[in-house]
């Protein structure tokens, strides 16, 4: 690490915080971006109110996990966003002269390095495994959500109006079945049907069974 003087001292010394007020700015603009989001797929105000009743009594860090949940089973949310103008209008928050501002806008070190905070806490993609044949599921720091012992899997990507977590379309032994990635594999709907497929609104799943339609 350079030795910080007074030539660079804005530039080498992270303010603490700077960083805790421009993520809290930061989060406040990515939940702007899902009530968009949710607009734009013709969702209801209700869950639009239903998804900030979901935030509201969460800590900055768990507030950040829960959008990055989200942002990982809706991934349309980043269509068309622009992180800098994510970070920019958290800095303008943050700011209280425009000088300052600017200041910190034509940083290019500065802005790299909160883009690259951006990305880290809200791009948290879940990855299918395999193992001996079979697959399973870990979460973005490698932890088990879904062990390898499955035929076939499928993470639904919809949009769904909370932070629930939602249930994984797994094929064990020939029949298919729905599991939660909670790394427990946890069963919700026995492996009993033939088929499960997704649809656009709850209940989201319709499997079938002899011949037969279940919503499930």
């Amino acid at each position: 690490m350079p030795m910080i003087t007074q030539e660079n001292f804005d530039k080498e010394f992270a303010d603490p915080i700077e960083e805790v007020q421009i993520d809290k700015f930061v989060c406040k603009e990515m939940s702007r971006q899902i009530h968009r989001y949710i607009k734009g797929m013709s969702g209801s105000k209700l869950i639009m109110e239903r998804f900030e009743e979901r935030l509201k009594d969460l800590s900055l860090p768990e507030k950040e996990r829960a959008i990055a949940l989200y942002i990982d089973l809706n991934r349309k949310v980043l269509d068309g966003l622009d992180f800098k103008i994510v970070l920019a209008r958290a800095i303008a928050n943050y700011c209280d002269t425009f000088s300052y501002m600017l200041a910190l806008i034509n940083d290019k070190k500065r802005m790299v390095y909160y883009l690259g905070r951006i990305k880290d806490k809200y791009i948290r993609y879940h990855e299918i495994y395999e193992e001996n044949g079979k697959f399973g599921m870990k979460d973005h720091e490698g932890n088990i959500l879904v062990h390898a012992l499955y035929d076939f899997l499928r993470t639904p990507y919809v949009y769904v109006d909370d932070l629930q977590l939602f249930p994984i379309i797994a094929e064990k032994n020939g029949k298919m079945g729905l599991i939660i990635p909670d790394g427990k594999d946890t069963v919700v709907a026995d492996f009993i049907y033939e088929d499960i497929s997704l649809r656009d609104e709850p209940p989201y799943f319709e499997a079938r069974i002899g011949g037969k339609v279940e919503l499930l």
